[in-house]
């Protein structure tokens, strides 16, 4: 791959020209935005001059409803001797690229799973891709020079290709994305009728729940909309264990019978171990189970470099820091950190930062 022009200068479409270009290739920017694509051509993604020749490859980085229409004018124009998307919903787009009679052999449907709650160039990194899973969707129709040039452009970007049916990524991303980002959305929204009060109390599994709450709206309506029917069928099922979850706390309110309230108990137990079960079956780094992890839990001061020290200091006893949580206080200079270690090491790690004189709070 020499060439490769990226239409849409978003996260997306930024950091996958930044990691084209450490890899030597020449980017050309297109973006109906021309100040986004200009913002991306002043980080060093490429340039926003029209390519002089067909092109190897063209990205296209696209809202879902927008990636037929787009590479129908593409290929018009014959921009590309291949074509791939990274949009998040693969059905619809190729169900549209089908009744606009585009030329299906020079396209593979793609999805990088990476990204973060802010959007636009100036969020963009080249590493961004680094060690991630990156669908690719080849139709029955896909050539070999499609499906190769798409696979070299996921090894350039350093992600992992995963080759999936189109119907089975939507099913997947409804499951572990799109349905779980709406519920977010929807607790986040149940928040503005609680009081300051209220608000001033809520702590990191509040935070933890509503983060996902913080993407563009306009976006995510158009990502759900264009996977409507698999989010509609993991709602609903959610639905159902909400609705169960309540009946048997409102049993448990009114003062039940004995044995009416030990069922609704058990019942309750039941749900939350399953939320724990399946939690776990997250993989996490490696693939390792989270299980396999635990944290300890130490205050760090808010000042210059605390972080830092503290992390250094972990590192410096020999330990592997496998992930990082930090919780703010709204009313105190100072954070709650839990460094995850390998659980067979954690009571170690406890002792060793009391001995350098960190305030452990628990492990």
């Amino acid at each position: 791959m020499r060439t490769a022009a990226i239409v849409g200068t978003g996260l997306i479409g930024t950091s996958i020209a930044l990691a084209l270009r450490a890899a030597g290739v020449g980017t050309h920017l297109i973006d109906v935005d021309p100040v986004a694509a200009r913002t991306a051509e002043a980080l060093g993604a490429g340039t926003t001059r029209p390519p002089p020749d067909v092109v190897d490859i063209a990205v296209l980085a696209v809202p879902p409803t927008q990636v037929a229409p787009v590479l129908a004018a593409s290929q018009k124009e014959g921009l590309a001797r291949c074509y791939t998307d990274v949009a998040s919903v693969k059905s619809l787009p190729r169900r549209e690229t089908e009744a606009l009679g585009c030329d299906l052999a020079s396209v593979v449907g793609g999805h990088p799973l990476a990204g973060g709650e802010r959007s636009g160039p100036l969020t963009a990194r080249a590493d961004l891709f680094d060690g991630r899973p990156w669908v690719l969707v080849p139709s029955r129709t896909s050539s070999t020079l499609a499906l190769n040039c798409a696979l070299e452009l996921v090894a350039l970007c350093g992600a992992t290709p995963v080759l999936l049916d189109a119907e089975v990524h939507d099913r997947a991303l409804a499951m572990v994305s799109h349905a779980p980002h709406l519920i977010s959305s929807l607790a986040a929204a149940r928040l503005l009728e609680a009081d300051e009060s209220a608000l001033r109390l809520a702590g990191q599994g509040l935070r933890d729940v509503t983060r996902d709450a913080g993407g563009s709206p306009a976006l995510w309506a158009d990502v759900l909309a264009a996977n409507a029917g698999p989010v509609a069928a993991v709602l609903d099922a959610f639905a159902a264990d909400v609705r169960e979850a309540a009946d048997g706390l409102r049993e448990l309110a009114s003062g039940c019978d004995e044995e009416t309230g030990r069922a609704g108990g058990a019942g309750l137990v039941e749900s939350l171990q399953r939320g724990v079960d399946g939690r776990s079956a997250i993989p996490g780094k490696y693939g390792v189970p989270q299980s396999a992890f635990s944290a300890v839990e130490v205050t760090v001061g808010d000042s210059p470099g605390e972080l830092a020290h503290l992390l250094g200091d972990v590192a410096a006893a020999g330990f592997n820091i496998e992930d990082v949580d930090i919780e703010h206080s709204t009313d105190h200079r100072a954070g709650r950190v839990r460094v995850f270690v390998v659980r067979e090491r954690v009571r170690d790690l406890a002792a060793e930062l009391r001995l350098r004189n960190w305030a452990v709070q628990s492990c």
